[in-house]
């Protein structure tokens, strides 16, 4: 094999290694591959049959069969959905089918501290009691213990999911830049089930009106759905800067003298990633990241969300992967429904000047450049960032407090009404 082939074999091993190494503070394999099964008592049922045959009727058209070519192009994520056939559905329409599985009289409920949301979470997804086709219904904390004195009509239903959503970024379970996360070797999460709960966690926030990740490397995701068959990671994703120079140097060889000097300097690192003698380790290796994978998608199927991700991938690849997305004034707008009073009436006159204000900040805040931003008064408004796979329901909607008792007055308050 020539040094050209024999620094690219290598490189694309170890790449993959470092992108789902174990954490640091795992403990050591004992050397057996585990199996892809997950523990019983970590098991929890996901799924409940619906009883609507229209229901039924719809999930089927939407979810008709798509058939992967093998050889299909890798060139890029447009070519990965080629076989995507949507026919005008939108992420919506398709999270509005899984929404139906939701039963909307049972409730699961979620004690949450914003200081340590991810406790919280935890707590509930594992809780025996625990079924993810319940409503969520979530109660605030503060750090004294004291439960914030709000209704949960969905806004913070939103408002959790999204701090969710956040939390899991820093999670063990992956590793890489903050916008291309891999999924990362970890024992103790192996231990805790945290890949399934981690997987569920993204189907069930999806579900149920909240956001998706948005950090998933476009290789990992690409491999979960079935549109390709090995993870391509490229040395730019690797968030160590040691190893990624390392790696560099290596991929920059240009005779085999220099690259087995290369080898035999960086063998320490090589080593430790198994791939100094990589042709006895790496089947194992691989073995145990496809256990990984498979623990995280199974958790991804709860509510059939993993089927979504298989048969709409490009309605979906933006709320998974990161993309540069900025939310507008016109569509943070759109969001809300506007509220008037009966129409000709004066505090109806009143209100439509009162909402060409409430537009005029809109602009205002989007062309600034500075706090808050749009996003933040999205935050506000609904519990999100940012604009998620499900419609928003109840719709927000926009109004004017009005004085009781006061006639002749101008509306004061907020607006948006919420």
């Amino acid at each position: 094999m020539s040094f050209t082939k024999q620094s690219l074999f290598l490189l694309n091993r170890f790449e993959l290694f470092v992108l789902f190494r174990r954490s640091t503070t795992s403990q050591s394999f004992s050397g057996q591959t585990k199996s892809a099964s997950r523990p019983q008592q970590m098991t929890t049922s996901v799924d409940q049959p619906s009883t609507s045959s229209e229901f039924y009727n719809t999930y089927t058209d939407i979810y008709a069969p798509v058939v992967i070519e093998s050889g299909s192009s890798d060139s890029g994520e447009e070519e990965k959905f080629q076989e995507d056939h949507s026919d005008g559905l939108t992420a919506s329409d398709v999270v509005l089918n899984l929404s139906q599985k939701l039963d909307t009289k049972s409730f699961s409920r979620f004690n949450i501290n914003r200081a340590n949301v991810w406790d919280g979470a935890i707590r509930g997804f594992k809780r025996s009691s625990y079924d993810p086709s319940y409503t969520i219904m979530v109660k605030f904390k503060d750090d004294a213990g004291l439960t914030e004195d709000a209704v949960d009509t969905g806004g913070p239903t939103r408002e959790f999911l999204t701090l969710l959503m956040d939390s899991i970024k820093t999670r063990r379970v992956f590793y890489g830049k903050d916008n291309a996360k891999y999924l990362s070797f970890d024992c103790k999460a192996v231990e805790e089930d945290e890949y399934f709960q981690i997987g569920r966690m993204i189907a069930v926030s999806c579900v149920n009106g909240g956001p998706g990740p948005r950090c998933l490397s476009p290789n990992l995701f690409l491999y979960l759905i079935g549109k390709s068959k090995t993870i391509e990671a490229p040395i730019e994703d690797i968030h160590d800067e040691e190893v990624k120079k390392a790696l560099l140097e290596i991929k920059s060889t240009t005779s085999l003298r220099e690259l087995r000097g290369l080898t035999e300097k960086h063998s320490s690192m090589l080593q430790t990633a198994g791939c100094f003698r990589f042709m006895r380790t790496l089947e194992d290796q691989k073995k145990v990241v496809e256990d990984y994978i498979h623990w995280f998608k199974e958790g991804l199927a709860t509510l059939d969300f993993v089927n979504a991700l298989e048969q709409h991938p490009s309605l979906f690849f933006s709320f998974m992967c990161y993309t540069e997305t900025k939310l507008t004034a016109d569509a943070l707008e759109n969001i809300f429904q506007v509220e008037f009073s009966p129409p000709g009436s004066t505090r109806c006159q009143e209100e439509a000047r009162v909402l060409g204000y409430w537009r005029d900040y809109l602009l205002y805040v989007e062309e600034k450049q500075a706090s808050p931003f749009l996003e933040d008064v999205l935050m506000f408004g609904t519990g999100l960032r940012e604009v998620p796979p499900a419609t928003i329901q109840p719709q927000p909607q926009t109004g004017a407090d009005w004085p009781s008792g006061i006639p002749g007055t101008s509306p004061v308050g907020r607006w948006p009404k919420i």
